[in-house]
């Protein structure tokens, strides 16, 4: 895209009226030149010369220091900026140790396991690696894909002749481990594990994969291999530390990046308010999509309230965005309307899911190859089909001549990506990506995760992508374009180019709306690191079973999981798992050790949500969400249709629908307690307030739910339910405060409660500008005098069994924690609360009692100064 276009479309973009004000911050990120290093005298000689032929006459300093590293033995993490050429890095030692016994048979055969956070991403680098290999004539590199795809009969190919295998870990874990055996060979000879975008392996994903490796490292002990670790990570704080917390040995990082950088404009834009329709505000009922909680404000399991189907409203309004909002209403609402029925009376923005979509048609018409990102695989449907309907309708006002025409056609080449596709419709959107016969999609973070895209000119991220570590992965790939005329241009090697736009679009979202009016908090801020804790007993607990069931853990062998790997071990004996015997511990179950971990899941068998009439399947629920979910009366959105539960029966684990076109949304309603198991940290804070971190027990119940109008959220009647309580066990900082520092702030005991609601909501909001986490992996309780505490007490609390480390760096960052989200408060021009401060889209109690004043006070008191 030439110089200055970016600023030429953000002006265009911002022409009309109802657009005027939504852009808040524009920040130009200027070109860089790149830095050059020297080619390995070790590298393949093939393989050089085959770089040399695609116009890579040299490497960048970082792609040679990792490269460097990698060959000399030592673990090594590559963390620079997206299309660096992190691939390069890796893929020189791993193809010239491959490639070594064809040049000089006294060399020992080698092997290379690559493993990637998503299928898409391994299909991406099978096409790089085989062209490379084959390009250089390397023939002993025999590169597959081995994941759930794979057919059978190539599976025993892989296994027996496979020198080159890229999987996930999830197949490490179900299909590659447990059948060691059969991949005697391909262990003997491993050299090389690439672990790529390792920086998405957080919380207690983080954790499951972290000791996945470790059984990896011991399987590969066994076989007398000591293979190399080699991690590709965006760019993050203290990237070393992470990365040997995940391989569990000492990791080097490479962090100075030598890639030339095309220059990026970055906008900041938070949708104008929406227009009303008939009297009444445009679509405010949820939509059923996305996460939400079982607890108070969460347990960091799904959606506090399934989908509410809308009638079409007889008037739409004029703006594209609002149009599209209306529209969703009809079928179900927006993404973003969760949890409003608090503060209905304030005005609403526009959904970020209808504003990008209504951006995205925008900038196809101007022919601008652009890319999505949506925060869940709904959303990407909607931006997806939502710019394909505003270009459909432009073509129809256009009439018959050729921009009609030129409009149905880029209709046509919008598509969205997501999980659940089918493996071929995954591979054909890859392909014709590109190619270029798609211009634009709108995708979930499958394709932050390294998919190579050149060209794009554009990229949209509509709502907060959980940390600055994903968002500035999905922004560098806008101007993913190769020079050509670079130094190491092409093989994924830089980017070039003279320019690109990167544009953030707030959902109604108190981090979203703080983000957008404080850029200083991602342009100049540092990136966070991956939070994720092995040592977590809930985690580390299944995988020492399937590591025995692998083989029998000797003495000695169980440090390698870490200093309390012993003492689970001996609890595993006590309660017949495994058996002690002189030479180890040894699995003794029937069933298979490695179904007892679910390295995504929450935990618990997936309800099935079952057609009554017909008795077809329409998905599953994970066991987590179901009770919020899909309880008897709850409105349930599947593939853009309502339906009506029946019935849940819990203990088969199926939810009985009927298809149904209410004009309401359902609501669940919980009660939460919280007890303190230990206090682990304690200090005192300001003014005799304490901030503690420790071990708690969570006990949520959904004992009701609520029906509300779709259109005007009023409540219409509520209804109780009998389901049995779900008890968790996690990691908590909590504050407890003083009665008489709340009273001395105004803080009387009637609104005291409805204060340290509105405060838990906004803190929970704000933690994953610290953490690497969401608000949805994480959850809260308040109360004004709690029975372990003996005074008022905020809890914040992580939403998996044992923790995964978000509420422990909520202890740390503590002070920055509160003093953002008092900031936040105070900066949002409502009067009462809305979801752009502390009106929480997942709130178990209906965001009632709720006081922003309550809440501003309180903060004022507790945040430090500075």
């Amino acid at each position: 895209m030439r110089a200055g276009r970016a600023q030429d479309l953000l002006a265009d973009l911002t022409e009309p009226l109802t657009r005027r004000t939504c852009l808040t911050h524009v920040e130009t990120l200027p070109r860089r030149e790149g830095r050059t290093g020297d080619w390995p005298a070790w590298a393949d000689p093939r393989l050089l010369e085959h770089l040399r032929a695609r116009g890579v006459e040299r490497p960048w300093i970082h792609q040679e220091r990792a490269a460097e590293l990698a060959h000399a033995g030592r673990h090594t993490v590559l963390a620079t900026a997206t299309a660096s050429g992190k691939s390069l890095a890796y893929l020189l030692p791993a193809l010239t140790a491959i490639g070594a016994r064809s040049l000089d048979p006294a060399e020992r055969r080698a092997t290379v396991l690559y493993v990637s956070p998503t299928k898409a991403l391994a299909a991406d680098q099978l096409t790089n690696i085989e062209a490379m290999a084959r390009g250089a004539g390397i023939a002993d590199a025999r590169v597959a894909v081995f994941d759930g795809d794979t057919p059978a009969e190539q599976r025993r190919w892989i296994r027996r002749h496979g020198t080159f295998v890229l999987t996930n870990p999830d197949m490490l874990h179900f299909g590659i481990l447990p059948g060691h055996e059969q991949w005697a060979s391909f262990f003997r000879a491993l050299r090389y594990v690439v672990i790529d975008e390792c920086h998405s392996y957080r919380g207690v994903f983080g954790s499951h994969v972290a000791l996945v490796l470790r059984r990896l490292r011991r399987i590969a002990a066994h076989y007398r291999s000591e293979p190399t670790f080699i991690l590709a990570s965006a760019t993050t704080a203290n990237p070393e530390v992470s990365a040997s917390r995940l391989v569990g040995a000492e990791v080097e990082a490479i962090t100075e990046d030598g890639s030339p950088r095309a220059g990026l404009t970055f906008a900041l834009w938070e949708p104008g308010t929406r227009a009303r329709i008939d009297g009444r505000p445009g679509s405010t009922g949820s939509d059923g999509i996305g996460p939400g909680s079982t607890g108070s404000d969460g347990t960091g399991t799904y959606d506090s309230g399934p989908g509410a189907v809308g009638a079409q409203a007889s008037a739409p309004p004029a703006d594209a965005a609002d149009r599209l909002d209306a529209l969703a209403a009809a079928d179900g609402g927006t993404v973003e309307d969760e949890g409003r029925g608090g503060a209905a009376e304030e005005p609403q923005r526009r959904s970020a899911t209808s504003e990008a979509a209504a951006i995205l048609a925008d900038l196809v018409e101007r022919d601008v190859q652009t890319l999505v990102f949506a925060r869940s695989r709904r959303g990407a449907e909607l931006v997806a089909s939502g710019a394909r309907r505003l270009l459909t309708e432009k073509a129809e006002q256009a009439g018959h001549g050729g921009g009609a025409s030129a409009l149905m056609d880029a209709a046509h080449r919008v598509a969205a990506y997501r999980g659940g596709y089918l493996a071929e419709e995954r591979r054909a959107l890859e392909d014709a990506l590109r190619s270029g016969e798609l211009w634009a999609l709108a995708s979930t973070n499958a394709l932050e995760l390294g998919i190579d895209i050149a060209g794009l000119d554009a990229v949209v991220i509509a709502g907060w992508p959980g940390t600055r570590a994903s968002l500035w992965q999905q922004a560098g790939r806008a101007g993913r374009r190769h020079a050509g005329g670079g130094a190491a241009g092409g093989v994924g090697s830089g980017a070039g180019g003279t320019g690109a736009l990167a544009l953030f679009v707030a959902r109604e979202d108190p981090l979203d709306t703080f983000v957008v009016h404080h850029p200083e908090s991602v342009f100049g801020a540092s990136v966070e690191a991956a939070v994720f804790d092995p040592a977590n007993p809930y985690v580390m607990t299944p995988h020492l079973c399937a590591a025995a069931a692998e083989l029998p853990i000797r003495d000695g062998e169980e440090q390698i999981f870490g200093p309390t790997a012993t003492e689970l071990l001996g609890t595993l004996t006590a309660r017949g798992a495994l058996r002690r015997r002189p030479t180890g511990w040894y699995w003794t179950l029937p069933q298979s050790a490695h179904d007892l971990t679910d390295l995504r899941g929450s935990g618990g068998e997936p309800v099935r949500i079952v057609e009554q009439g017909s008795g077809a399947l329409l998905g599953t629920v994970d066991a987590g969400s179901a009770h919020t979910q899909v309880h008897d009366g709850a409105v349930y959105l599947h593939q853009g249709r309502s339906y009506v539960v029946d019935h849940l029966d819990v203990e088969r684990a199926v939810a009985l629908v009927h298809r149904e076109d209410p004009l309401h949304s359902t609501h669940p309603q919980t009660a939460s307690t919280i007890r303190v198991r230990q206090v682990e940290r304690a200090r005192p804070w300001r003014d005799g307030v304490t901030l503690c971190f420790g071990t708690v027990d969570v006990t949520d119940q959904v004992t009701g739910y609520q029906v509300r109008d779709v259109f005007t959220q009023a409540v219409l009647g509520q209804h109780p339910l009998d389901l049995p309580p779900r008890t968790l066990t996690t990691k908590a900082v909590w504050w407890e405060i003083p009665a008489a520092l709340t009273e001395g702030a105004g803080i009387g005991d009637e609104a005291l409660p409805g204060a340290l609601h509105a405060a838990e909501h906004a803190a929970i909001s704000m933690l994953p500008l610290l953490a690497t986490c969401d608000r949805w992996d994480i959850g809260g309780v308040s109360t004004a005098l709690h029975e372990d505490t003996g005074m008022p007490t905020i809890f914040v609390y992580d939403g998996a069994p044992g923790g995964a480390g978000f509420a422990e760096r909520g202890a740390e960052g503590a002070s920055a924690w509160l003093r953002s989200t008092a900031d936040m408060i105070h900066e949002c021009p409502c009067t009462d609360g809305c979801p752009a401060c502390v009106v929480s889209p997942k709130c178990g109690n209906g965001n009632e009692p709720l006081s922003k004043a309550g809440a501003a006070s309180l903060l004022a008191v507790l945040a430090p100064e500075g």
